[in-house]
């Protein structure tokens, strides 16, 4: 190729090798670019690492975003099609966000700073909210009235009611109650068997869920009985759930029932087992044992307690954040673990108690380790954008817990209010703040609400006179809607693996551990140069 101006030399050469070997000439270099994990995780050469200190470099794009895969498990036993946890922190996680959590994909961690009661309540919500045959209707009998079945409606949060000559499942339909029938009725006296809809297209028992679906999409109904050749009701069917199943594809959901998935959080202490009673019985499908330091001997034994009398409900322990403590709790017999340790947004245990781990350090360790029997591990805390769920995840974490970035959002619980800014925000605590480990709400009324509180059992308070504050009250910026803030999430996770040439979580945990995948540290400068740099300017985060 002709020169067009001069031969100018190149980093003092002007002896160049021929272009077309210049993938074999990486074969000189006794090692990739970069940092292998191993390398960048190293305490005793860089200490503690949090998430803001390293960056991971570019792979080869062969694919497009659209094709990676982001299927991950959350327990040995149990996969979300997307990597995202909510906390089960009282001002994160109630039944509105498990259940848009769920329907995007992720897992909701409802809060234990209630009452039993309460939070059993909250979960039936989750599990009644999608089904394939719904094997527990709420089921009414004929002298039900109308102000009875609009208060069953204000309770669950739907309607259309079967009615059947005893009121419960397993007695002969009769009709079916629908919103229509209720709307406009005055008389709330009346009882349902002058208003509902006798008119009914049913199944016979047997038929399988498609072909249910097939009859349920031809009628036009929005309920499908399901009977047995005398007329009694055992299951039913809804139009809902049909619709449900079109717009929220990727929701976590149970394969035989149909159901969304349900976790939720307990303590250690001993009524805490009478609690999980009540939860399991509403339908929990993975109770999250919440401690700030998950080794404990109470935990242990709560962990071996729950396994020999729920066998078939999955159990995440922690927090943890070295092999030791996790080692514990793995030999006990978790399904999962969280890990993190004054690391939250809202947390100050590690200024307070000088007792935890920089994120980036502890998620490597612990799950480094925990892979080598099967446990995943959850990432929970630290996390400020997507950025630091894409390192989370290339760290070995399975999936990320969010509490401050998630707080803001419409499902989160709390009414959004307009600072002295003038900005839109919610309310956000952490659970070791004293407004959480005051709140009366788990004492459900006894004398000794602190002793029942979810914040001081978390921080084992429960006795102390003196409270210590493990963490901070505020507001975040409102975010909108978990349906579209989700989906934002997972769109810039599939576009960092795409820079990082990595087609699915799996791929990104195998390229991690073989070297493939490499990292760089950074420095206080080049934090800098990775930020904005402008005197002014608008952040939007997604459109």
């Amino acid at each position: 190729m002709p020169s067009l101006n001069g031969s100018t030399p190149v980093n003092g050469s002007s002896k160049f090798l021929d272009y077309r070997n210049a993938v074999e000439a990486l074969n000189e270099y006794q090692s990739r670019d970069g940092l292998s994990i191993e390398d960048l995780v190293d305490t005793k050469q860089r200490g503690g690492l949090t998430y803001n200190d390293f960056l991971i470099l570019p792979g080869y794009i062969g694919f497009a975003a659209s094709e990676v895969v982001l299927d991950s498990p959350i327990t040995k036993r149990i996969t979300l099609k997307t990597p995202f946890v909510s906390s089960p922190m009282d001002t994160v996680t109630e039944h509105e966000m498990a259940i848009h959590m769920a329907l995007q994909g992720g897992l909701g961690v409802i809060h234990h700073n209630c009452s039993a009661d309460a939070q059993a309540d909250m979960i039936r919500k989750v599990k009644r909210y999608e089904n394939g045959f719904i094997i527990d209707p709420v089921v009414i009998s004929r002298e039900s009235t109308i102000e009875e079945a609009r208060a069953l409606k204000e309770k669950w949060g739907f309607g259309g009611f079967p009615v059947t000559e005893s009121g419960k499942l397993g007695s002969k339909l009769l009709g079916i109650v629908t919103n229509r029938d209720l709307q406009f009725e005055d008389d709330l006296s009346q009882t349902v068997d002058k208003v509902m809809v006798t008119d009914l297209v049913t199944a016979q028992l047997g038929v399988t869920l498609p072909e249910a679906n097939k009859i349920l999409a031809k009628s036009r109904k929005g309920k499908l009985p399901i009977v047995d050749k005398d007329f009694n009701l055992v299951s039913m069917i809804s139009r809902s759930d049909l619709t449900k199943n079109l717009h929220f594809p990727l929701a976590s959901k149970l394969p035989d029932s149909k159901q969304l998935i349900c976790a939720a959080a307990i303590g250690t202490r001993p009524e805490d087992k009478t609690r999980l009673k009540k939860l399991v019985d509403a339908g929990l499908d993975i109770v999250v044992l919440d401690s700030s330091q998950g080794n404990s001997m109470y935990q242990i034994d709560m962990v071996k307690w729950i396994k020999q009398e729920y066998p078939g409900l999955d159990v995440i322990g922690g927090n943890v954040v070295t092999r030791e403590q996790a080692a514990n709790l793995i030999a006990a017999g978790v399904d999962g673990l969280r890990i993190g340790m004054g690391s939250g947004s809202a947390c100050i245990t590690q200024e307070v108690m000088a007792v935890g781990r920089p994120q980036a350090a502890a998620v490597y360790s612990v799950s480094n380790f925990a892979a080598k029997f099967g446990v995943p591990c959850i990432a929970d805390g630290g996390v400020q954008n997507v950025g630091h769920v894409v390192k989370g995840l290339a760290l070995g974490a399975s999936t990320v817990m969010m509490g401050g970035l998630l707080a803001g959002t419409t499902e989160s619980p709390g009414t959004s209010f307009v600072s002295r800014e003038g900005k839109l925000v919610k309310a956000y605590r952490g659970m070791g703040s004293i407004d959480a480990m005051q709140d009366k709400k788990a004492g459900a009324g006894s004398k000794n609400s602190q002793a029942s509180n979810a914040g001081t059992a978390r921080y084992f308070s429960e006795g102390d006179s003196v409270l210590v504050a493990q963490g901070v009250s505020g507001a975040v910026a409102h975010r909108g809607s978990i349906g579209k803030f989700v989906p934002y999430l997972a769109a810039g996770l599939k576009h960092s693996m795409q820079d990082c040439g990595q087609r699915s979580l799996k791929e990104l945990h195998e390229s991690a551990a073989n070297g493939t995948l490499r990292f760089e540290v950074r420095t206080a400068s080049a934090q800098l140069e990775g930020g904005v740099n402008m005197e002014s300017y608008e952040k939007k985060l997604y459109a």
